[in-house]
């Protein structure tokens, strides 16, 4: 503040080096000063804040509950999560849109097995017959068709979950290719919070897909397996 109002402050500096961490927020917002040339600029004895830097980053909500307890009323204490709610809350919201599209194409997929399964179950009706008056059982009929469609869906589900260990691993680079070879940018810094691909491989979702496909897979054998049961063999075996 001056006689005449408010005045702005200015102080030169030399740009010594340029950082990317790749998060747009940091990379456009974010400068590093030494603390002494701070201290002229705003006009303070030292620091106005503490940044804590943890081992482990998930213990923040429960270290700043103790903080909160013991610091004064005075101070405020903000996380990770907290300074970036809306990107997170954005990430959960997609996480849960990529479950459910992910279930959906599991599920196309699943269709795909019962069409395959009633068009063998109709191509082989005279076989289920003569099997049916040498004395097999509705249930075991019904066992053989299901087994065989559990078998062709594991086969598929250890083939996809092959696949997309081998790409998610190595997505990053083959998006890097992809960008350099055809000059596209997927993730402009000027619009997404990040300008690279990321990838973290959890086995647990990897067995997660997978056991609720196979399960879609176990449920899709269910009806061409008991339609294949319900055959009749004077029926089957009218016009043979």
């Amino acid at each position: 503040m001056t006689p005449i109002g408010g005045v702005a402050r200015f102080k030169r500096f030399d740009v010594v080096g340029i950082f990317s961490v790749g998060f747009a927020e940091y990379d456009t917002g974010v400068a590093v000063v030494h603390m002494d040339d701070a201290e002229k600029l705003f006009q303070t004895d030292g620091p106005s804040g503490i940044r804590l830097k943890l081992d482990d980053m998930l213990r923040a909500w429960p270290i700043t509950r103790v903080l909160a307890e013991r610091l004064p009323q005075a101070y405020r204490i903000t996380t990770w999560e907290q300074g970036h709610a809306n990107f997170f809350s954005a990430v959960k919201m997609e996480k849960l849109v990529m479950f459910i599209i992910l279930s959906l194409i599991v599920a196309v997929a699943a269709f795909n097995l019962v069409s395959t399964l009633i068009m063998l179950v109709t191509d082989k009706q005279a076989d289920i017959a003569i099997l049916r008056t040498l004395g097999i059982s509705p249930n075991s009929v019904m066992g053989i068709f299901m087994v065989q469609g559990v078998i062709v869906g594991t086969f598929g589900i250890l083939l996809g979950v092959f696949g997309g260990v081998l790409l998610a691993l190595n997505i990053p680079a083959i998006v890097k290719w992809i960008e350099h070879t055809f000059h596209v940018e997927f993730l402009s810094p000027d619009i997404y919070y990040i300008s690279e691909v990321p990838s973290d491989l959890h086995w647990s979702d990897v067995g997660w897909v997978a056991a609720i496909a196979w399960v879609f897979c176990l449920i899709a054998t269910l009806y061409p397996a008991w339609r294949a049961a319900r055959t009749q063999p004077a029926a089957a075996l009218r016009y043979e």
